[in-house]
């Protein structure tokens, strides 16, 4: 997943934390892990590290300060004991066995899904990730309900001749996993950057003026849009500034009911009873007819305002004869046949059906 390091040009930046955060099987699982070596390392270095009863290899992907603030963002003591150590720079043979694990995970996968259905187990197997010495597999699957798995590990454990760990994960998570393209045309966020998965509701939609439209607002994961709360943040902030319980206003022709709102315009926008048109309003003009329906007063109108649509009005061009303008071809072509006979052969003089007759008796 790609990590930026923003502090790393800033004076306060000496590199000073001993922790840096590894990322494995392309950022679908980051970690923290304590140099204790006398190597410095930077972001893109391949590391081997301590992993259960043997080394995992994996990349660093974050230095520095910016590692204690994504610690303390995810709640991770640096002087957490059971933190576990960087070993060494990852050698070509550690390359070499990771490498040779990684060509094991497909083939892992498929046997699994196919043990678990023969179990009648109701989980999905999404992903299987061996550790890079091969000691140890970490099976990632959904299930909906609560699994009892334990007759399903000692199979495992039997069929790959590893350790074997089992992590529930959900649909956003696996759509991380799986990656892909999404409305907007871009790689998903959550398999390129997104690693917290925060709730997100219809609420969200409703505030930023969207149609709940279940399959225009869900993503590939089957879930709401994780970006539908990028700019909620924004709009709830230009939404104080709109009147609260205003929405219905009483004019002379009847209630006018509140069908949206406009933050970039800063336009609320009434219906009127027996109507299909909307009609805009400002903020205070909405806030000062609420103020007289609160004092018994009915205003005559709404006082809509009148929108531009932005385009310069055309101006209407009278009648204009374009035909002397225009070079017809086919018609300067029409004109030289009539001139010139058909087929624009020249017409031929009257003497010469004479002339035809008197080559021939002097052929004869």
């Amino acid at each position: 997943m790609n990590v930026y390091d923003w502090l790393s040009n800033l004076p306060m930046y000496d590199g000073s934390c001993k922790v840096v955060e590894v990322t494995f099987n392309n950022g679908s699982r980051k970690e923290f892990y304590r140099n204790t070596t006398t190597q410095v390392f930077e972001k893109g270095d391949i590391v081997s590290l301590e992993g259960v009863s043997g080394f995992d290899v994996g990349a660093i992907s974050l230095t520095g300060e910016a590692v204690r603030l994504q610690m303390k963002k995810k709640g991770v003591e640096e002087d957490d004991p059971g933190m576990k150590k960087i070993l060494r720079r990852a050698t070509e043979r550690d390359i070499q066995v990771l490498e040779q694990n990684k060509k094991r995970e497909r083939d892992a996968l498929i046997k699994s899904r196919a043990i678990a259905k023969q179990l009648n187990l109701n989980m999905k197997m999404s992903e299987v990730e061996i550790q890079a010495d091969g000691r140890k597999a970490t099976f990632f699957y959904i299930a909906d309900d609560r699994v009892d798995f334990r007759e399903l590990i000692k199979i495992y454990a039997g069929e790959f001749k590893l350790k074997v760990e089992m992590k529930q994960i959900g649909a956003r998570q696996e759509a991380a996993k799986v990656g892909g393209v999404g409305s907007c045309g871009r790689e998903l966020c959550c398999s390129t950057w997104l690693a917290d998965f925060k709730s997100v509701n219809t609420t969200a939609a409703r505030y930023q003026n969207l149609s709940i439209n279940q399959t225009k607002l869900s993503g590939q994961c089957g879930r709401l849009k994780c970006c539908l709360n990028y700019e909620l943040d924004t709009y709830l902030d230009a939404l104080q500034n709109f009147p609260e319980n205003a929405d219905t206003l009483q004019v002379a022709k009847g209630n006018a009911l509140l069908i949206k709102k406009d933050i970039f315009k800063n336009l609320m926008w009434y219906v009127l009873p027996d109507s299909a048109k909307q009609y805009p309003i400002t903020i205070e003009r909405a806030r000062k007819i609420r103020q007289l329906n609160m004092q018994g007063t009915v205003p005559e109108s709404l006082e809509p305002v009148e929108l531009s649509t932005g385009k310069a009005k055309e101006n209407e061009s009278g009648f204009v004869d374009l035909v002397g303008h225009i070079s017809l071809k086919t018609l300067e072509k029409n004109e030289r046949k009539k001139k010139h006979g058909h087929h624009g052969r020249p017409n031929r003089p009257q003497n010469q059906p004479q002339q035809n007759k008197n080559r021939k008796e002097n052929n004869k």
